[in-house]
């Protein structure tokens, strides 16, 4: 057994003394502002693709430590997880994680936006259905409704903590009006204000220190007001009087508009993250100034990748597979609209997803910390941080217990920060911890499986009990310029099919390049080697011709086996047909058509070549999945 106290032991004492040991010395561990893991801990389901996630708290950095004990136990430390479907779940931060509290369908169309108030005490969420619904958070009850004659695009609290009445600005599609109401009153709004913007507010942020609203408009105007009548911007010592001074009007300059803003919890600085230039820009709130810029774009990543500067290294297949990822997402408005910037409680700090992960930017240094989830497989868009210490059950601590050395009281005091984050066309919300992920599988199945996914599972478990069929009808080969779709003859190649089916679910053609390029002609590929000469078959040797008089040649996206040109030597290398080749009658194996993914094709085979016909950059099968 080894000693815990190190040198200072005394060396008489014996390791195998019987009797009680006091209680070890409590560990200083260092307070850390964000999570230690780099991969997520663990998921939590939806229905439909999650796609806003909020977490209601206090911002303490604003308050002084006598402010922040006496609202401590009336944190309220909720999460909201949100999906297109129009479903809402409330969970409370426990001890360690979190816990499920409540579930509503709260929609039947889109949730578009949804903003939780300063205090923490209310949430709201507007649909494309021209509803909104208001919770109160405490209680976890939905407390009003309200049904518009006008399709909503935005939503936020515009009220300070502690006021008595609950001012909730919703804006109008296709106007730029925005109606403010009293979030537990009638529909009749208090104020409608109409002078501020000609354009669809988007984007709302509050801050409540200054009582002033940020918005942001689509045709890239930002502007400030507060939330009464005449929407005026307020009267504060330092705070700009003319634009002209300022730096708000960068979205109109550069022709875009801000996808999210997020004030810091001091409210001196607010963070926007733009989706369509994927730039992130820093103002100081008062003076409307750009502090900071930092760009995300897709340019910007792809030179950082090729010279070798990007602050973490993708490998080029992977990193041709996120491209492709991104270059969707820029298509998708919804993925647009939920992707966020987000600050630490010290406000030293920014989060923002990129391609290569989720970046912790300390905005001081300049510098980025750490990139959290870099090696997962999801695109994240949407983030919530938690850091506090839970609230609940703490009890009162006086001074002299918070600096006594009690361990009990350290460990009731210790922290569970938090990462929440939703990902792209995952129906997940996923959270970083300090922790490792638990033995066993992360992503917790707390929905009910759809009537699809029970025949998936069933399938699967049959399949599981029965050998591993050798053949299939389908393949999907998925390229690093997008995916093939192909039907497969079994019934007229089998030994063919077995072997491209074998190969495929033994991963063999991953990474396999397309190594032979004839436009007008056929793309070739199968070759782990990449010049033409090497791969076998599944069996370590070569296997004979199947011909059909049922499978010709005579039409494009024809899948051959590729051979020396003798019979009856076939191994892993395949084609696929851009035209029509009856010449190749009897003398390939035709094994597969392609059905779609057809534009794929024809971008591989119009690539440029070398003299020997190989592509001058790399095209490469990232996989093959079969059924």
């Amino acid at each position: 057994m080894k000693r815990e106290r190190g040198e200072q032991d005394d060396e008489a004492s014996s390791d195998d003394e019987m009797g009680p040991m006091p209680v070890s010395d409590p560990q200083i561990v260092k307070k850390k502002r964000k999570g230690t893991s780099k991969i997520y801990h663990k998921s939590f389901m939806h229905r439909d693709i999650v796609n806003f996630v909020t977490v209601t708290k206090y911002s303490h950095s604003c308050f002084t430590a006598k402010i922040r004990s006496l609202i401590a136990p009336y944190r309220t430390e909720f999460i909201v997880t949100t999906s297109v479907d129009g479903h809402l779940k409330l969970w409370k931060k426990q001890d360690e994680g979190i816990e499920f509290v409540k579930h509503y369908h709260a929609h039947l169309a889109p949730i578009v936006g949804v903003s939780a108030s300063a205090d923490g005490a209310m949430f709201a969420s507007v649909a494309e259905d021209g509803t909104c619904k208001v919770f109160d958070v405490v209680n976890f009850d939905m407390i009003n409704m309200f049904k518009f004659d006008f399709s909503p695009a935005s939503c936020c609290w515009v009220h300070k903590r502690g006021q008595a009445i609950s001012l909730l600005a919703v804006a109008e599609k296709g106007s730029g009006t925005i109606r403010i109401y009293d979030g537990r009153g009638t529909k009749e709004p208090l104020y409608v204000n109409q002078k501020v913007h000609k354009s669809t507010v988007h984007v709302l942020a509050y801050a409540d220190v200054y009582d002033t609203v940020i918005s942001a408009d689509e045709s890239g105007f930002l502007e400030y007001w507060q939330p009464k009548e005449p929407f005026e911007l307020p009267s504060i010592p330092g705070m700009w009087s003319f634009k002209s001074s300022t730096d708000l009007y960068e979205f109109k300059k550069s022709r875009t508009t801000p996808t999210s803003i997020t004030v810091s919890p001091n409210q001196s600085q607010f963070v926007t993250l733009t989706a369509s230039d994927r730039q992130i820009r820093i103002f100081d709130l008062l003076t409307g100034k750009m502090v900071r810029r930092y760009d995300e774009s897709l340019q910007a990543i792809q030179e950082m990748q090729q010279a070798g500067t990007a602050v973490y290294k993708v490998e080029d297949m992977e990193f041709g597979r996120r491209l492709a990822v991104e270059r969707e997402i820029e298509t998708d408005e919804v993925a647009c609209r939920c992707m966020n910037a987000i600050w630490d409680e010290s406000g030293n700090f920014i989060l923002y997803p990129t391609l290569l992960g989720i970046k912790v930017v300390n905005i001081t240094t300049n510098k980025v910390a750490r990139i959290l989830g870099k090696d997962e497989s999801s695109r994240w868009l949407n983030l919530g941080l938690y850091q506090g210490a839970p609230a609940a059950n703490k009890g009162f601590t006086t001074a002299a217990m918070a600096a006594s050395s009690n361990p009990l009281l350290a460990e009731r005091a210790a922290r569970d920060p938090i990462l929440f984050c939703t990902a792209y066309k995952k129906n997940r919300f996923f959270m970083f911890t300090r922790s490792e992920p638990e033995s066993g599988d992360r992503d917790i199945f707390n929905e009910r499986p759809t009537r699809e996914e029970q025949t998936i599972a069933l399938t699967s478990a049959n399949a599981s009990k029965n050998a591993q069929s050798r053949v299939a009808k389908n393949a999907v080969v998925h390229t690093t310029y997008g995916d093939i779709h192909i039907r497969l003859f079994p019934e007229h190649s089998p030994k063919a099919v077995e072997n491209f089916v074998g190969h495929a679910r033994s991963g063999y053609f991953e990474g396999v390049l397309f190594h032979r390029v004839i436009a007008k002609f056929m793309i070739q590929t199968g070759d782990p080697l990449g010049d033409g000469t090497g791969g076998e078959s599944i069996w370590g040797h070569d296997f004979e011709d199947e011909f059909s008089d049922e499978l010709k040649h005579d039409r494009p996206y024809t899948v051959s086996m590729a051979n020396p040109g003798q019979p009856n030597r076939n191994g892993s290398q395949w084609f696929i047909t851009t035209t029509a080749t009856p010449w190749l009658d009897k003398k390939h194996t035709i094994f597969g058509r392609a059905v779609a993914g057809l534009e794929v094709i024809h971008n591989i085979e119009n690539v440029k070549v070398t003299r020997s016909d190989k592509p001058m950059e790399d095209i490469k099968i990232i996989n093959i999945s079969v059924d």
